[in-house]
């Protein structure tokens, strides 16, 4: 009997991320848990059906998962990961050691530390994995599939995260920007959604009286100095007030910057073992994701349903400058959309066993 290494491999990261889901709360430090407290208990009596916090207690009320221990919710969890993950499809050279492998293997731990606890992420993680099923089951034509996915994630972002509002506007400016012939149609893309994503935080300041990100991560961060929080070291402060268009603007990219293509982090707390590692592991995913990206495009824009997954992926990479407070933050998030990452990390393959 033929042995197929790369099943093996699959099985063998599932198996220890599985133990890291499940023992979790013995080791990890009590800031993982800061939300549990409010998604189990809700205290001020949050539940509803609208909101990520409202929606995700009501979530753990309905399953009965807030009556089982953190353990088994964290087993239970990481289980439903594993299996949508190997609905979507193993790569067949899951088992080589190569720097996109590493990077998967350890994102899969990695979301299995973000799992082992209640979390609002299980319901991202969990919508995103059917997401990218239906892209990938090729149930209904290219324009419905694409109509039917943005009409999702806007309903997911009126009842569950509001920031997609953000992501769906920016991947819809990536699809016409790219009807336009620019010179380099990858960076382009980066350059003018960026743009975008300022535009957009700049007329919410000439409307609401304040910008996008100086009221989301440089509020949070500041409420944290004020309380004497010192659970996260790598707060996203930007070295510009954000209260000015250019300050605001400045804020933006630099968030960017910080988030996905950390070096700034890195070199800044070289002395934190843990920041260093998570900062080169995000390094080496924007990298890779902008080049697959590249990839795509040349790949032609008709009928081409992975590239309208890489405008999700690459306008949420653009969207996390604006609102991530601190690095942890942004993997945690990023966790939630591991799906969609993964997807795209072996699209080809899962491409040609489609075809």
């Amino acid at each position: 009997m033929k042995v197929s290494y790369f099943k093996i491999s699959f099985l063998l990261i599932s198996l220890l991320g599985l133990l890291i889901a499940y023992s979790g709360y013995y080791f990890l430090p009590t800031r993982f848990f800061n939300d549990t407290n409010l998604l189990i208990n809700d205290p001020w009596n949050e539940i509803g059906f609208k909101g990520s916090y409202p929606l995700t207690i009501l979530f753990y009320n309905i399953t009965g998962l807030k009556h089982l221990s953190f353990p088994l919710i964290g087993a239970l969890q990481f289980i439903v990961l594993i299996l949508l993950v190997r609905k979507i499809g193993i790569s067949k050279r899951f088992h080589v050691l190569s720097v996109k492998n590493v990077l998967v293997y350890f994102f899969i731990l990695v979301t299995a530390i973000y799992l082992a606890m209640p979390t609002k992420e299980f319901i991202t993680f969990c919508f995103t994995g059917l997401l990218v099923l239906f892209f990938k089951c090729r149930k209904l034509s290219y324009r419905k599939t694409i109509v039917v996915s943005i009409i999702t994630l806007l309903l997911f972002a009126y009842f569950f995260r509001e920031y997609y509002f953000l992501v769906v506007l920016t991947a819809l400016f990536l699809f016409f920007i790219n009807k336009i012939k620019l010179k380099s149609q990858r960076m382009g893309n980066l350059v003018f959604g960026l743009l975008f994503v300022i535009f957009l935080s700049l007329s919410h300041g000439v409307i609401k009286g304040v910008f996008i990100s100086q009221n989301t991560r440089e509020s949070h961060n500041e409420w944290r100095a004020r309380i004497g929080d010192t659970d996260s070291n790598s707060a996203i402060i930007s070295p510009i007030k954000t209260d000015t268009w250019y300050g605001e603007s400045f804020g933006i990219l630099y968030g960017f910057f910080t988030v996905n293509l950390p070096l700034n982090s890195i070199f800044r707390h070289i002395l934190s073992p843990q920041i260093v590692v998570f900062g080169i592991w995000q390094l080496i995913l924007f990298v890779i994701i902008y080049k697959r990206y590249g990839n795509c495009l040349n790949n032609g824009k008709k009928e081409n349903y992975e590239l309208w997954l890489f405008y999700f992926l690459i306008s949420y990479f653009i969207v996390q400058g604006v609102f991530e407070p601190d690095l942890g933050s942004a993997i945690r998030h990023k966790a939630g959309i591991f799906p969609l990452i993964y997807y795209l990390m072996y699209y080809e393959e899962f491409r040609k066993e489609l075809s």
